[in-house]
């Protein structure tokens, strides 16, 4: 009898460390560039060890294309869903949630399985930025981009959003330009601003929450434009910018090199 319970036990044991285990590595990931398992593990807020486990893997390298499981909850896309909204109702940083799922354009359909990024201090500091004064360059920089943002294209989509920030930044890595975020919005041409919100005060108005996510990820690297130099709303008529090659179109807003 005492032989029986203990093969029971051992049992329900096996059992729930197999039912825990699947749970811990529920998402697949697909290797990019560049990537190791360390950066992974970091962004699942795990080892490489433990990835390598689960994995069956006998050294630590890995290759482009290579899906592996990794240890994440996962998030089943619902209709009317956006990427923003889903970092804001899992709590995650939005461009820790494009980088768990090598996701850098908005599109989505209900249904498709996305995995949740681990909750890093860095992701934590991206998601908790508020209106508090700062004193850091980082910061001011952070805070006058997502004024920018605001004003220029607030009631546009999120993409739009972030691609006014990398028009900035682009700008800021452009020799022709001024070389910091702050001279580049401030920066004038011919006598007067280059951009529409400085001239007319709209700069000076606090940010919105979706645009100062906009204006991290920008400033983390996320370029939907891939390097445009100038933006414009799709009813103007200026010839000069209609005549430059359009890189992005997002709402209503054009975006050209």
């Amino acid at each position: 009898m005492l032989r029986s319970k203990k093969l029971k036990a051992a049992f329900v044991v096996a059992s729930l460390s197999l039912l825990f285990s699947s749970k811990a590595f529920a998402g697949t990931y697909t290797v990019q560039k560049d990537d190791s398992l360390f950066k992974i593990g970091a962004l699942f807020s795990s080892s490489d060890k433990s990835i390598m486990t689960a994995n069956n893997l006998t050294s630590q390298r890995i290759y482009p294309g290579e899906v592996i499981q990794v240890p994440c909850k996962t998030y089943n896309v619902k209709s009317g869903d956006s990427l923003y909204k889903i970092s804001k109702k899992n709590n995650v940083a939005l461009l820790s949630l494009r980088k768990a799922n090598n996701k850098w354009d908005d599109l989505l359909y209900p249904g498709q399985t996305l995995n949740l990024p681990a909750m890093t201090e860095k992701a934590t500091e991206a998601t908790t930025v508020d209106s508090t004064p700062k004193t850091t360059p980082e910061s001011k920089d952070l805070d006058l981009l997502a004024r920018l943002i605001t004003a220029e294209a607030e009631d546009q989509p999120f993409k739009a959003k972030v691609a006014v920030g990398a028009v900035v930044i682009n700008r800021v890595k452009n020799s022709e330009f001024a070389d910091s975020i702050s001279n580049v919005i401030y920066e004038k041409s011919g006598g007067f601003y280059q951009f529409t919100p400085v001239e007319n005060g709209f700069i000076e108005k606090p940010s919105s929450s979706e645009s100062r996510e906009a204006a991290i990820e920008a400033l983390q690297g996320y370029d939907p434009t891939n390097g445009a130099m100038f933006y414009f709303d799709d009813s103007t008529h200026n010839k000069w910018l209609w005549s430059k090659p359009i890189a992005l179109r997002s709402g209503k807003m054009v975006f050209v090199y």
